[in-house]
C-alpha cells in the first residue's frame, strides 16, 4: 500500500519503487519506525497486478463509490487500500475473499480513525460478493 501511495504521489517509476522497498525499507528500521517484512514475490506481484489492472479495477471502485464520488477524489491513502484490496479480490483467489476485507479494513484503521475503514469495508464486501458469489453463499445451499 505505501508503495502505492508513494508512486501516486511522486510520480516514481514501478521498477524503482519495487527496487526501493526490496531493498530499503521491507523488513527495515527506518526513522524508528519498523517496516513489516513481506513476501518479495507477493509484494512485487501486489504493486506491479495494481498498477497493471489499475484500469480495470478503478471503474470497478467507482460504482462502488457513493454517488457524486470519484476514486480520483478520494484521499490517496485510501485510493492505494482500495486498489490493492480490489486487485487482490480480482486476481488472487489464494487469498479468501474474507482476508482480504479484513486485513484492509485493519490498514484503513491504522491511517485514519474516521469513517474510512467502513468505507473500506463496504467497497471491498460489495466487490467481493459481485467477483467471488460461492465464498459468501450459505453452507448446504445451492444456486442452480
Amino acid at each position: 500500500m505505501q508503495a502505492l501511495y508513494q508512486m501516486d504521489m511522486t510520480g516514481i517509476d514501478l521498477t524503482d519503487v519495487i527496487t526501493e522497498f526490496e531493498t530499503h525499507r521491507l523488513g527495515k528500521e527506518i526513522e524508528d519506525c519498523q517496516y513489516r517484512d513481506a513476501e518479495p514475490a507477493f509484494f512485487r506481484d501486489l504493486v506491479e497486478g495494481v498498477v497493471r489492472e489499475q484500469l480495470r479495477v478503478d471503474p470497478l471502485i467507482d460504482k462502488q463509490l457513493a454517488e457524486g464520488w470519484r476514486l480520483t477524489r478520494v484521499d490517496s491513502i485510501l485510493r492505494a487500500i482500495l486498489r490493492a484490496g480490489a486487485y487482490e479480490i480480482l486476481v488472487r483467489s489464494d487469498v479468501p475473499a474474507r482476508v482480504v476485507i479484513s486485513e484492509y479494513v485493519d490498514i484503513a484503521h491504522a491511517f485514519f480513525c474516521e469513517e474510512e475503514p467502513k468505507v473500506v469495508n463496504g467497497i471491498l464486501d460489495r466487490l467481493s460478493h459481485k467477483a467471488r458469489p460461492q465464498e459468501f453463499a450459505a453452507p448446504g445451499r445451492s444456486d442452480g
